[in-house]
């Protein structure tokens, strides 16, 4: 019955909200055999409720009298009766209790579609946000499903087609990065969890998952905060893989490379820098921390990074015992420092080889008398030489500030250096558009000044040009002069009362003048051109006895490897005398001159008679001039010793007019000693045989000597010596008896223009060959036409002197000073004395030997 189970009853029909399982659960196999076990229970109750109720009814009749009999069939149709009515109490029940239980799990599931729809809407409306967007792929392989949007700011488009291209609005590293992950997880089932970014910079988050039925891929754009970590995260994934890309580039090159720590010490280093250091691999080089560069290096770049974050300089360092400059740079950060070396030793040999080379056609250039001009690819100015600046007179500023090629024109066009063009624009266009041309350009410009250039426009393979202005004017006026020196050559030639023949290297004719055809008697058609010289040998010949034709042949067809000319003369048959000269020309060609030389054959003649009869007059006078010296100068030497013996006391008393004549007896005889003396020394001089003796004199000495000879003229007249020997050595070779007579006639001579009262200076100083002695005085000078005959003998001039003498002080002076291989000579001057300089070398040396080196010496 139902109320015998209540419990069981109540949870059949409850809760039509609590969990579906438990729902199915009741449902299902337990629930049906729990009714099936109470209808069994009720199908025996009802049976057996008949059957008890009939045998009561029969114990109750037996003790009372017996009942009528009850057959088998009754009781079989009441059994059954009973069976059937029971079954079918039985079946009510169940179906009543089951109706129940169906109903109340109707309700049950009714509720569970309202709480599935419910959550269905709730997750439509999660996937419709649009913040997500959703890709389902099902198992077959059909095309997959789109589900949701991403905001517009994300830069993701709506449209199907254009979503599913992710290199079209993707950042390329992760459209690649996605289709990768996406294609994994489709084939192999590998999950993912990845951060890409838009093209327009938004990151979003991407999950891939993979079901038994379904493939999803979902995108969602970030929050604020999340967005921040997803760039950082797409940032760090960026750098790593650029660092990753700079340690594999930096670990390929050939250059050493290297990581440092903040405290200097080495963190990472390419395998260059460990092939530097000879070390088996990177991680040994950093492991025992070999260094590349030296202390010293490293501590400059340490220093440079106080200051600056960047070094970059070019150092040396050792490399498999080799010395090799790099060019290092170094970056220091905060967390440590980076650096990278660069071998330029090759580049450092090609590029000083270069600058070399550039050096060198820039001074070639520079030499050059043609102006160059050179011009980059802007049409600036790069290089000019100095013929260009001198051609166009353009200060050094205006060109080394680097004008463009426009400017430069303008500025001569303006200062009027290139001519006035009737179309200045097109013509300059022109001009310009060798810039753009492949061959050279050629231009011929007539300056306003006369000047005609020739302007090369040569374009370089690398941009630019070259510009060559070569000044034709002196070729042009050369060739215009030239061609007029032949007209006047051969006009001259033909005037010439010279003869003159030139024949060229293969013995042939190349012209003649009149003047050799009427010397040698020739006609006019024997000295045609091209006619060999051996003909013309053999026409001249008749005219002279010994011909020296044979010679001339021999030079104009010879090969002798010295080519000399020679000169001689010829006398012709007929009386005439040519003086004849062989000249070998530099083009191989020679030419012989003929000169009439008769009349000054006869000349020379007559002056070789005449030049014989004054030697012979000469001679004649130095014997008599020596002779009356001779004889002269015993006389002389006996009046002045008797005029001395007269002057002594012991003589006998003199009175004061008589010792007066005796004085005027004694200084006469003196002075006309002197002069024969001079005489005889002249004499002695131009006889070569004048000896000097050469030995170690003492200056000081000689000029004591020489100023005492002198002292009573100069105190006649109140004049002063003075001496100034400071700078002279203490002694020098020579001859000491002719340099004081050098002194003696130099004070004499001053002393006779000193002006009264005056001062006479003698100077000896050291010279670096030798000693110069210089005499002054502050007489009236010298006029030039005295000064070219002041050395001349027997030529006395008074010149404001007190007396005249003989001419020969200054011509003595001079014979003796050039016999010790010294030098004389006179500064003077209007109104400012006059000074006598003689300079000795410290030993005399070249001194003639000979009685002719002697004599001219003298003379």
């Amino acid at each position: 019955m139902p109320g015998d189970y209540p419990p069981s009853a109540g949870k059949a029909v409850s809760g039509g909200h609590e969990d579906s399982n438990e729902a199915c659960s009741a449902v299902n196999g337990g629930g049906f055999r729990a009714g099936a076990r109470q209808a069994l229970l009720l199908a025996t109750s009802a049976l057996a409720s008949p059957l008890l109720a009939f045998a009561a009814r029969a114990d109750t009749s037996l003790p009372g009298k017996a009942a009528a009999p009850v057959s088998t069939v009754e009781v079989m149709q009441l059994a059954m009766f009973v069976g059937v009515m029971g079954a079918a109490l039985v079946s009510a029940i169940f179906l009543i209790r089951e109706r129940g239980r169906t109903a109340a799990q109707n309700v049950q599931l009714r509720a569970r579609i309202a709480d599935v729809n419910a959550a269905l809407q709730r997750s439509e409306a999660l996937l419709n946000l649009r913040d997500q967007r959703l890709i389902v792929w099902a198992t077959d392989n059909k095309k997959p499903e789109l589900i949701g949007s991403l905001p517009l700011e994300s830069g993701a488009p709506d449209d199907r087609s254009a979503f599913l291209a992710f290199g079209r609005w993707l950042m390329p590293r992760s459209a690649a990065a996605l289709e990768h992950a996406v294609a994994a997880l489709r084939e192999q089932a590998k999950t993912f969890d990845l951060v890409i970014e838009t093209q327009a910079g938004v990151p979003l988050e991407v999950h891939g998952r993979k079901s038994a039925a379904h493939v999803l891929v979902r995108f969602v754009s970030l929050s604020e905060t999340l967005r921040n970590q997803a760039r950082l995260k797409i940032e760090n994934q960026r750098l790593s893989a650029d660092h990753d890309t700079m340690i594999g580039l930096l670990d390929a090159l050939k250059m050493p490379a290297w990581l440092r720590s903040a405290d200097g010490r080495l963190q990472w280093v390419n395998r260059a820098y460990a092939e530097a250091v000879e070390a088996e691999s990177p991680g040994v080089a950093v492991r025992d921390a070999r260094e590349f560069l030296g202390g010293q290096a490293r501590e400059q770049i340490a220093e440079q990074h106080k200051t600056r974050a960047v070094f970059e300089q070019t150092l040396s360092t050792v490399i498999d015992g080799d010395r090799r400059m790099f060019a290092v740079t170094d970056f220091a950060g905060a967390d440590g420092s980076a650096g990278l070396a660069c071998d330029t030793s090759a580049a450092e040999t090609i590029r000083a080889e270069y600058e070399r080379t550039v050096r060198s056609h820039a001074d070639t250039l520079d030499q050059l008398n043609t102006a160059v001009a050179i011009f980059d690819t802007e049409e600036k100015l790069r290089f000019f030489n100095q013929a260009f600046q001198k051609l166009w007179g353009l200060d050094s500023g205006f060109l080394l500030s680097a004008p463009s090629n426009t400017l430069l024109l303008d500025r001569l066009r303006s200062e009027g250096r290139i001519a006035e063009q009737p179309e200045w624009r097109r013509w300059k266009e022109n001009l310009l558009s060798a810039y753009r041309a492949v061959e050279s350009q050629e231009h011929w410009w007539h300056l306003p000044d006369g000047k005609t250039i020739r302007v090369v426009a040569n374009p370089q393979p690398k941009g630019g040009v070259t510009w060559v202005f070569e000044n034709l004017t002196e070729k042009m006026d050369l060739e215009s002069r030239y061609q007029t020196a032949v007209r006047v050559q051969g006009e001259t030639l033909d005037n010439l009362a010279e003869g003159v023949v030139v024949f060229g290297p293969d013995g042939r004719l190349r012209l003649s003048n009149p003047a050799f055809v009427a010397l040698w008697g020739l006609t006019a058609e024997a000295v045609k051109p091209n006619v060999h010289v051996s003909a013309i040998r053999d026409l001249c010949d008749q005219h002279a006895a010994n011909s020296p034709w044979g010679g001339f042949v021999a030079a104009v067809t010879g090969f002798d490897d010295e080519r000399r000319d020679r000169r001689g003369q010829i006398e012709l048959i007929n009386g005439n005398v040519l003086s004849y000269a062989v000249i070998h020309l530099p083009n191989g060609q020679v030419m012989i001159t003929f000169v009439d030389v008769t009349d000054t054959v006869n000349v020379e003649r007559a002056l070789k008679d005449r030049n014989e009869a004054l030697e012979k007059s000469d001679q004649l006078k130095n014997e008599f001039v020596q002779h009356v010296s001779y004889e002269l100068r015993s006389p002389l030497t006996n009046i002045i010793g008797f005029t001395e013996l007269l002057s002594l006391p012991a003589t006998g008393p003199l009175t004061p007019k008589q010792r007066e004549y005796v004085e005027y007896v004694g200084s006469s005889s003196s002075v006309l000693l002197t002069i024969v003396n001079d005489i005889l020394d002249l004499a002695t001089v131009d006889a070569g045989i004048m000896q000097l003796d050469i030995s170690e004199m003492n200056i000081d000495r000689t000029i004591a000597a020489a100023a005492e000879l002198v002292a009573d003229r100069l105190d006649e007249h109140r004049i002063k010596l003075a001496i100034d020997a400071t700078e002279a050595p203490a002694s020098f070779h020579g001859d000491e008896t002719r340099i004081r007579q050098i002194l003696y006639n130099l004070l004499s001579n001053a002393a006779n223009y000193a002006p009264e009262a005056s001062t006479i200076r003698l100077t000896c100083r050291r010279l670096a060959d030798g000693v110069e002695f210089s005499v002054h005085d502050d007489g009236p000078g010298m006029p030039p036409d005295v000064l070219e005959s002041v050395f001349r003998r027997f030529e006395p001039r008074a010149n404001g002197g007190r007396r005249r003498g003989a001419g020969l002080g200054l011509s003595i002076v001079k014979s003796f000073v050039e016999l010790h291989g010294g030098t004389v000579r006179i500064e003077t001057g209007q109104d400012r004395g006059t000074t006598v300089i003689c300079t000795f070398p410290d030993k005399p040396s070249g001194i003639p030997d000979t009685p002719a080196g002697i004599r001219d010496a003298a003379e």
